[in-house]
């Protein structure tokens, strides 16, 4: 049994997908990061940069459990573990897990901060808008491009980068990003969207998220308690 602390972001999305998509049984544990519950010891145990989402699988490498953090390193674990998503030879592994860290260094934290001072910021800040929204289309583009050579990020196959990356595509509209301006991109959009595995992983979670964020929680998230020494 797989226990996932997480939330209903998307890198928690992540990982809710792929046990979705493995099969693998797992339990769940909401950690609220509005009301702090990052930040506390027991979390931090398994997750030392206060993030979710991470993992304890009592049935680790030689049958001893292993407590991981980092969607990207989690990712790669389960798909270790499983033998699926990631290939089969090692051109394949190599090519997906150079678009697991296109992912992970550019579409999230790019995609996250177009997000952010879009939507979140007490305060319109023109030049980071236009700064993160400008990179997000032209991390699009790049995308775009690759999927109009292959059907998905690495090649012909669906794998962990398709996987990682998805979750972060959803909110393309508060990215200020109009997709039917990147058709190909739309098209793997579509067939990922309609995956059952993928609907399941995407609704982990989600009635527990709180459609408005109150200042309190803006402050966990964004403020001085995010930063404190710990």
């Amino acid at each position: 049994m797989i226990d996932v602390y997480s939330t209903a972001t998307p890198n928690g999305h992540k990982v809710h997908i792929m046990l979705e998509e493995c099969g693998l049984p797992y339990r769940v544990h909401h950690i609220d990061i509005g009301a702090g519950d990052q930040f506390k010891p027991d979390f931090l145990a398994i997750s030392p940069n206060n993030k979710i989402p991470a993992i304890v699988d009592a049935d680790g490498p030689d049958q001893q459990p292993i407590s991981m953090f980092e969607s990207g390193a989690i990712l790669v674990y389960l798909a270790s573990k499983t033998g699926k998503f990631l290939g089969n030879t090692d051109r394949e592994k190599f090519t997906t897990l150079q678009w697991l860290m296109f992912q992970m260094g550019g579409v999230g934290p790019m995609l996250g901060q177009a997000h952010h001072f879009r939507i979140y910021a007490p305060e319109k800040v023109e030049y980071a808008i236009n700064r993160y929204t400008n990179e997000a289309k032209r991390l699009y583009g790049v995308m775009d491009r690759q999927l109009a050579t292959s059907p998905y990020l690495a090649g012909s196959e669906y794998t962990i980068a398709d996987i990682a990356t998805f979750p972060w595509t959803r909110s393309f509209k508060n990215q200020g990003i109009d997709l039917e301006e990147y058709p190909n991109v739309k098209r793997w959009w579509d067939e990922i969207s309609a995956r059952p595995a993928v609907q399941r992983g995407v609704e982990v979670l989600t009635g527990l998220r709180k459609p408005l964020m109150d200042d309190k929680a803006k402050e966990t998230l964004f403020g001085a308690t995010q930063y404190a020494k710990r």
